[in-house]
């Protein structure tokens, strides 16, 4: 058990990519009742303090995480009992935006902070892309409260997951797309944060990881 707590502790970004991917899967199925966001909420309480635990190894502000993480915590409950509610929405995406905004900033100060690269480091790189594509579904939330119709007919926030996804990975596959302009702004910059974080991110660590080993 001490071993399995050792495992959790040194890596961190792991159980958030982990969490990411587990509310990913089980979106589809709980969605469909008040319970079954209820228990989305709870799993994303724990992507959040996975996240703010992450920050905590690096050479961020932890304070900084943690101001802007628990009112995200508070609201992503309410936000998955109630999700109709626009004010919660606007509120919500107010606090989780920058907050994962601050937390992939976090890991990317991780990831270039010396030139090695460890096993939580691998785990950040793919952590730090998904809480890129989190944020802006928050923010593509927002937009469409604010500006109804941003995205045809109205979209839960897990098909804007899904379109934040495809933008930032520049796939292509949508059958989701930004309507009106401001969407389409916010889209746009997701492109353009995508393709750099494969330019200067990932080919950052696979330059390090593949350099050969000094004697």
């Amino acid at each position: 058990m001490s071993g399995l707590l050792r495992t959790v502790r040194s890596h961190p970004s792991g159980i958030l990519l982990a969490g990411q991917v587990a509310a990913i899967i089980a979106y589809p199925f709980l969605s469909g009742s008040t319970a079954g966001r209820a228990m989305l909420g709870v799993l994303q309480l724990i992507v959040v303090l996975s996240a703010v635990a992450a920050v905590r190894l690096t050479p961020a502000l932890t304070w900084v995480g943690l101001l802007l993480g628990a009112p995200a915590t508070v609201f992503a409950v309410w936000e998955a009992v109630a999700p109709n509610i626009d004010w919660v929405i606007l509120v919500s995406a107010l606090f989780h935006v920058p907050f994962y905004c601050f937390v992939s900033y976090a890991m990317l100060r991780y990831l270039f902070h010396d030139e090695k690269v460890t096993t939580d480091e691998l785990f950040a790189t793919g952590a730090a892309f998904t809480v890129v594509a989190w944020a802006f579904a928050y923010l593509y939330a927002a937009v469409q409260v604010l500006w109804s119709g941003s995205f045809g007919p109205e979209q839960s926030w897990y098909e804007l997951l899904f379109l934040s996804f495809t933008t930032l990975t520049s796939v292509g596959l949508s059958d989701i797309y930004p309507v009106l302009g401001h969407a389409r702004s916010v889209s746009m910059i997701e492109q353009v944060a995508g393709v750099l974080y494969v330019a200067l991110v990932i080919a950052r660590i696979v330059s390090i990881a593949s350099r050969p080993s000094r004697p």
